[in-house]
């Protein structure tokens, strides 16, 4: 594999609500390719790396809104030929494109595929879409979970990634995601209010639980669907805290069919299924159309499951 080094201009990144609270250093370790981590870590001993125009240590946690800026750096940058995404997987991914004017693409995400590479993950849905365009920027507005299937924003514009940043911090997007949950919830609507606080493993993965040292936060849930075993639900982030709808599902005695991270020990006589059941349905943006994606197919046929199973319960 070959390679060649380039330097890079000044880079420029601004922190939204799915990245409140990362530490700088691995925040650039996700987002600068092919440098190499003791290089980042000179560069923020340096004073090359600042946050809001100020000096940084490693372990500086970052706050929504905060810029970032990173000097001119070298970087390996690998030869064309030797990305690793296909011409299938990138067609793919374009045939996932639900929604596209000049400004901002909506795709709807595969469960299993990370947003963007790094941790081990050789690329994500934003390299792959990078790939499949040819265009040089795109960047992620939001973040899924890998396991989460659904509508993720992607700006084709500096102008489009700042507006809706600032409406996603302002809460003026309203985002609605279709949850299978353990259990028979007794209420039809309610608004979950736990606050909820992210730590590290030993390990460095992250998870979150509900804590009075957690941040706000918020969940409008509604039942769209009682089975025996389960319930699908209609779930609205009020507030965008990393693994929100999952933990707050938890809290009310009702974590999500398929989560390995949260409630896996709660008890679950319903039909197996093949992932975290969770997707983002829609999109309500202002000044645009609401966007949708209906239910993946594996979610379909478990949902299909749990209905024959309540029929066939009913009429014996």
């Amino acid at each position: 594999m070959n390679s060649t080094q380039e330097w890079q201009s000044v880079t420029w990144f601004e922190v939204d609500e799915h990245q409140s609270g990362q530490r700088i250093d691995n925040f650039l370790f996700s987002r600068l390719k092919g440098v190499p981590k003791s290089r980042i870590y000179r560069l923020i001993r340096e004073g090359q790396v600042r946050v809001n125009k100020k000096r940084i240590k490693a372990e500086t946690k970052l706050n929504i809104g905060d810029q970032i800026r990173v000097a001119p750096i070298r970087y390996e940058q690998k030869d064309e030929t030797a990305a690793p995404i296909s011409d299938k997987v990138a067609q793919s991914l374009l045939s996932r494109v639900v929604y596209e004017d000049e400004g901002l693409m909506v795709v709807n995400k595969p469960s299993g595929i990370a947003v963007h590479g790094g941790s081990g993950v050789a690329y994500g849905l934003i390299e792959g879409l990078r790939a499949a365009t040819g265009k040089k920027y795109l960047e992620l507005i939001h973040r899924i979970d890998r396991d989460t299937s659904g509508l993720v924003m992607i700006s084709k514009k500096r102008s489009t990634l700042k507006t809706l940043q600032d409406m996603l911090r302002e809460h003026k997007i309203q985002k609605t995601y279709a949850a299978v949950v353990k259990g028979v919830v007794s209420l039809d609507k309610q608004l979950i209010d736990q606050p909820l606080h992210r730590y590290e493993l030993a390990n460095g993965e992250r998870r979150v639980r509900v804590s009075k040292e957690g941040k706000d936060s918020k969940t409008q849930w509604k039942v769209a669907e009682r089975f025996m075993h389960a319930t699908l639900v209609y779930a609205s982030p009020l507030s965008g805290r990393t693994h929100q709808i999952r933990v707050h599902g938890l809290s009310i005695g009702h974590p999500l069919v398929g989560d390995e991270k949260y409630g896996h020990e709660t008890e679950y006589k319903g039909p197996k299924p093949r992932r975290l059941c969770l997707h983002a349905m829609r999109l309500e943006i202002p000044g645009y159309p609401v966007i949708e994606a209906p239910l993946p197919e594996d979610m379909q046929s478990l949902v299909a499951q749990l209905r024959a199973q309540k029929k066939d319960k009913e009429s014996s």
